[in-house]
């Protein structure tokens, strides 16, 4: 009985293996039509690949586009890091060809200053107090430059106050626009004929400077320039104030006060040259004298 089943199980086995090698000769077979069969299964497989690829291509690409929006952001970040950097860089280079031509400025003007030395400052502060009226500035050099109290200081635009006090390495400049009743300058008017005058105060509504005690009979106009005298016995000559805007007779009319536009601006002020007067120049007290010995 046991050998009856192992010829049957032997039998189906090479019967099956028969059957077997028929389908794929016969699938093999060039054929132009495909059995039902095969159509059914071909169409089935064909349905099932379309309903899970549709799917996957989706989730693939909403993935890819989330990783394009990413490095879209990535790159927009970096973008506009680099615009700002651009932007602080043209900054930059606009606040360094200023300073550069403000230098320029003054080397040239170094090279016309023959009677007087100049000694070039930074501005390092102003007096927190006075800031809005423009009245004092802190330089970086002292007496141990050779800087003493009532010097010139100039920018290369023009004249800007004189040095009220000293230290060892810093000095408190006092600007013209200060209403200090002992702030004045002789000064002088150029034009076919010179005229004299006195800077004494600031008007803050025009933001001019007073010249006043012009001779009555002056003929002044708009536009000429206004320089220091020498006659002071502080500043040297020829140092640029100004130009003339208008001219007014003073309250009594006997004479006239120039309204004076600064050359210099004494609100944006960076670097200066204080000016060390090479001829000598006469003490205070002996100009007072020679006026008495003259009365």
């Amino acid at each position: 009985m046991p050998q009856f089943f192992l010829n049957k199980r032997l039998i189906i086995l090479l019967v099956s293996i028969i059957i077997l090698v028929a389908l794929i000769g016969f699938s093999l077979k060039e054929r132009e039509e495909l059995t039902w069969p095969e159509q059914f299964i071909k169409d089935t497989t064909g349905w099932v690949q379309t309903l899970v690829s549709r799917p996957a291509h989706s989730i693939a690409g909403f993935f890819e586009n989330v990783k394009d929006l990413q490095n879209t952001y990535e790159e927009n970040k970096e973008l506009k890091s680099r615009l700002n950097e651009l932007a602080q860089l043209k900054a930059d280079v606009q606040s360094l060809r200023e300073e550069n031509d403000e230098l320029r400025d003054i080397v040239d003007k170094q090279e016309s200053l023959s009677d007087y030395e100049p000694i070039q400052a930074t501005v390092i502060g102003r007096n927190p107090d006075r800031w809005m009226w423009n009245e004092l500035v802190i330089i970086n050099k002292g007496s141990t430059t050779g800087i003493e109290r009532n010097m010139p200081v100039i920018t290369s635009t023009g004249l800007i106050g004189k040095v009220k006090n000293t230290r060892q390495f810093t000095s408190t400049v006092q600007l013209l626009s200060s209403n200090d009743s002992t702030n004045r300058v002789s000064a002088e008017i150029v034009g076919d004929e010179t005229y004299y005058g006195q800077i004494e105060g600031f008007d803050r509504e025009t933001e001019s400077l007073l010249l006043k005690r012009i001779p009555y009979e002056a003929k002044i106009e708009k536009g000429q320039i206004v320089q220091t005298s020498g006659m002071g016995g502080v500043f040297p000559s020829q140092l640029i104030i100004g130009t003339v805007e208008e001219v007014v007779p003073d309250e009594y009319g006997l004479t006239q006060t120039a309204y004076v536009k600064p050359g210099a601006n004494f609100y944006d002020i960076e670097h200066v040259m204080v000016v060390k007067r090479s001829m000598i120049q006469p003490e205070l007290q002996d100009m007072i004298g020679e006026e008495e010995d003259k009365k």
